[in-house]
């Protein structure tokens, strides 16, 4: 399997090189050349290290079989307490694909648990033996998977930025306590897209390479523009689907539909390359906070990121620069030209505008709607007090619209975070008056509901702070290059 770019696809590279550069030259990102076929009957009974073995196999096609079933085993094994892929009945027709059960309680484990190994090895294929230094900006939940994933390693440095006041405090200190030396965490004064803009400057900054490259440094990046991040992502979406046709809430053969939380549009896509790969999805629902930036695109064709920004109770989808749909973008359009054109104007503009052709291919895959606040918090107690269950800020912005936009088939809600990651926001929509700190409101949250938040979050406050310092955007660059 070769990989192309979404601004030039007359370049190819293997899979471990894609992995390794994670940007492509003129800030195209890499997407494969085709779309494997699933081999849906021989995957439907394994467990989900083996299925994840099969899906990577067929896109990491230059790793080996052997090191693709060991990286596997040891990423979704101890580390998921068994519950990878936990699929939960909320009521009828409605499931949530629980995806909070790793190591720092989000979705993004299932992939920044095992994306280190596939860099490790992707060095050793193509015999590289220089430092690889990874930026990642972050809306929350990344910069600390990332972390979390990279801490330790030999031969990697890791940066991670994100929006100062602009994540939960839970976020944040998950973030500024993490240990290692080959760590740095900076706090940006700004909100994610500037920190996003500002660490894809530095990788279309030829400058920067050149320089870091005198001291035998490369960039890379774990965000999900890096192909590494979004292809053990895919997985996730079998794997429901085979669970939904064991427990008999599905037919073998029937679609079913995902709905999806999304800021930077990298989960929900993945659903999209599992459904060209021959999985039966029928729709993939985009669901946006007040955000609403993908809402309005998937609705009309016009992507206008001139708008107003708002902080929100679902910060990991504060974002109006969703850098994975020029992915998508790519697959339905199959231009770089276009899509080159598209991205050009957004930078220029602030906005673009795709042609009926390319907007009419979206809609067959995508539907979109969106939930604000009070919607948010209703939802949340919707789902306690009526199914007995309890959801973060983000699933419920996504049930909330799933419930819009169900038709006749089953329909899986990605849960992308646990509750008591955002305790207070969760306890007041609750109907409890939240204390003032997140850790008081972790364990009146306990209290009220009688479940049990990770040992993990509950050690938090705990920890040193390690990392404080506050940077303008601007300065992403002069961070890189320390």
């Amino acid at each position: 399997m070769q990989y192309q770019s979404t601004r030039d696809s007359g370049l190819r590279v293997s899979a471990a090189e894609a992995i390794v550069r994670g940007l492509a030259p003129q800030s195209g990102l890499f997407v494969p050349e085709a779309f494997p076929k699933a081999d849906l009957a021989a995957w439907k009974n394994l467990s989900y290290p083996e299925l994840a073995r099969e899906v990577l196999a067929l896109y990491l096609t230059d790793y080996s079989r052997e090191f693709l079933a060991g990286a596997t085993a040891r990423t979704y094994g101890e580390a998921f307490g068994g519950k990878a892929g936990e699929t939960a009945p909320v009521h009828e027709g409605l499931y949530a694909l629980e995806l909070w059960h790793g190591p720092t309680c989000a979705f993004k484990d299932y992939a920044l648990q095992l994306m280190p190994k596939l860099l490790v090895e992707a060095k050793k294929i193509l015999g590289r033996t220089e430092t690889t230094r990874i930026l990642v900006a972050t809306s929350g939940d990344t910069g600390k998977a990332a972390l979390a994933g990279y801490a330790g390693l030999d031969g990697i440095e890791i940066q991670v930025f994100y929006p100062n006041a602009g994540t939960s405090e839970i976020q944040r200190l998950q973030m500024v306590t993490q240990e290692s030396e080959n760590v740095q965490v900076y706090a940006v004064d700004g909100n994610f897209d500037d920190a996003q803009t500002g660490v894809k400057r530095v990788f279309a900054d030829a400058s920067v390479g050149a320089e870091l490259e005198k001291r035998n440094i490369r960039l890379s990046s774990a965000n999900s523009i890096n192909w590494g991040r979004l292809v053990p992502q895919i997985v996730y979406y079998f794997h429901a689907y085979f669970r939904l046709v064991e427990q008999g809430a599905a037919a073998w053969g029937q679609p079913v539909d995902f709905c999806v939380p999304t800021g930077n549009f990298g989960d929900i896509l993945a659903g999209y390359y599992a459904k060209r790969m021959g999985l039966p999805v029928g729709k993939l629902v985009c669901a946006s906070n007040r955000n609403n930036v993908l809402t309005d695109f998937i609705r009309t064709g016009t992507y206008d990121a001139r708008r107003e920004f708002y902080k929100t109770s679902s910060p990991s989808m504060d974002i109006l620069i969703s850098s994975n749909l020029e992915r998508l973008l790519y697959h339905v359009s199959g231009s770089s030209e276009k899509v080159s054109a598209w991205m050009r104007e957004l930078a220029q503009t602030g906005t673009y505008t795709v042609d009926a052709e390319t907007l009419a291919a979206i809609q067959e895959s995508f539907a979109a709607g969106y939930a604000g606040e009070a919607e948010c918090a209703e939802e949340i107690r919707a789902r306690y007090e009526q199914d007995g269950y309890l959801c973060d800020t983000h699933t419920a912005v996504a049930f909330r619209v799933a419930e819009a936009c169900r038709g006749e088939a089953p329909m899986v809600v990605l849960s992308t975070a646990s509750p008591f990651k955002f305790p207070r926001d969760v306890l007041a929509a609750l109907g409890t008056q939240a204390p003032s700190g997140d850790f008081a409101a972790m364990a009146a949250l306990e209290q009220k509901t009688g479940a049990c938040a990770p040992q993990s979050l509950r050690e938090l406050d705990r920890k040193p702070v390690r990392f404080s310092k506050i940077i303008a955007p601007e300065q992403i660059r002069a961070a890189a290059l320390r």
